[in-house]
């Protein structure tokens, strides 16, 4: 069953499909008497940019047919008046990568507009540190499919990264995503028809909180891949709305969160010391938290370095409501195990781990105290990974552990 990932994806409940298409057009916005003129008052602003430069954007629907960027410029503020006010659309997009590309940039901050449609990732901003996205608006207006961008609002590579009070919807990999970055806040957004609502990977210190992550394929994803040039650990996730992550997955083949399940709510792959408490997480139809190795999520046979460790360690898992879910999971491995555990009518427990440990780290059979999965508030099923899902059983008395708190993630700014 190595299926807590590659569970068919094509087994979709109908409830899911129609929360699938709930704000689904067919066509993205119609600009036809939207302004053309603008992109180029736009685009020489950014050319022209100087360190601390402010720039503008009025209210209005504004179509933009080449992709946007600033490189090497510090202390610069892009500002619109409003994430439904000031709009930027790349429905006609000819040409580049994204919609806004921000490179090498330091004490950077876009706030107060939206970017629609882009052809690839709506906002990227890679290699600066001081970032604060704030009220903006990532969205595909076609509503979900595989043929839009992979990334709303996408840092790589920063550190001090604030986004806020932001909403990401459609995108066909990410709505909000933070990867191989060091300390990040992602607080008070909304992320919703994406594939992953939220997702940190590969990254050194988050805190992650009250955010609303509902209708993506997964809500909020903790992960650490392998191939890449940095590890990451150390997230917290916690006061936030997890609920009905349910809609089909639209990721393109081949991509890590192409293999997530339909109805995940909070995943933590191979990623270390996350404290996950105090959230809201319900409805979710495969489980509401899934706690996996690389092994069950089936990249191991692509290539992995040899100091990578798969392993999921020091999750703290407590405080946290449940309601729901895991009444549907998606594949048939995974509807096999609910029924053949829990009867017809059953549920996954809100807790659904792989069963995957260090066995070299083991001491009399066990993990340290310090490396545990750590449970309160929440029944645990372990699949049984290692003893190919043979003789999954509820754990939750082995997972009856704490671990101290993590500290607050602080910004210089």
């Amino acid at each position: 069953m190595r299926a807590i990932w590659r569970a068919g994806l094509a087994a979709f409940s109908a409830l899911a499909v129609l929360q699938a298409c709930g704000q689904q057009t067919g066509q993205t916005r119609d600009v036809s008497s939207a302004d053309r003129e603008y992109q180029n008052v736009l685009m020489e602003a950014l050319l022209d940019a100087a360190p601390g430069s402010v720039i503008e954007i009025p209210a209005g629907v504004f179509v933009i047919e080449r992709g946007l960027s600033l490189a090497n410029v510090d202390g610069v503020t892009i500002r619109g008046a409003g994430m439904d006010e000031t709009i930027l659309s790349f429905a006609e997009q000819r040409a580049g990568s994204e919609g806004l590309l921000v490179t090498g940039s330091n004490n950077f901050t876009i706030e107060d507009l939206a970017i629609e449609d882009t052809i690839g990732d709506a906002l990227k901003v890679t290699g600066g540190e001081n970032i604060v996205i704030r009220r903006v608006r990532t969205e595909w207006t076609r509503g979900v499919s595989t043929d839009n961008g992979a990334y709303g609002i996408y840092p790589v590579l920063t550190r001090n990264v604030l986004i806020e009070d932001s909403v990401a919807i459609g995108a066909s990999d990410a709505g909000i995503y933070v990867g191989q970055s060091d300390n990040i806040v992602v607080r008070g957004n909304r992320a919703e028809y994406n594939v992953a609502g939220i997702e940190i990977e590969n990254s050194m210190d988050a805190d992650v909180y009250g955010n609303v992550a509902t209708n993506n394929t997964g809500g909020i994803l903790v992960f650490n891949m392998p191939n890449l040039p940095r590890p990451g650990h150390g997230t917290r996730v916690f006061d936030n709305d997890v609920y009905e992550n349910n809609t089909r997955n639209f990721g393109h083949a081949g991509t890590p969160v192409a293999n997530v399940p339909a109805g995940t709510g909070i995943l933590v792959n191979s990623n270390d010391d996350v404290e996950i408490f105090n959230n809201r997480v319900s409805r979710n139809r495969t489980a509401n938290v899934i706690i996996s190795s690389l092994h069950s999520a089936g990249f191991s046979e692509l290539g992995v370095e040899s100091d990578f460790d798969p392993y999921p360690e020091r999750i703290h898992i407590h405080g946290n409501t449940f309601e729901g879910g895991g009444n549907n999971p998606d594949g048939m491995d995974l509807q096999a195990l609910r029924i053949a555990l829990f009867g017809p009518t059953g549920r996954i427990p809100d807790v659904l781990w792989d069963g995957y440990v260090d066995e070299a780290k083991m001491v009399d059979g066990a993990l340290p105290d310090d490396l545990r999965i750590c449970v309160s508030g929440a029944e645990v099923l372990n699949a049984d990974g290692p003893g190919g899902y043979g003789n999954p059983r509820i754990a939750t008395a082995e997972h009856d552990c704490s671990h101290e708190p993590r500290a607050a993630v602080e910004l210089p700014f």
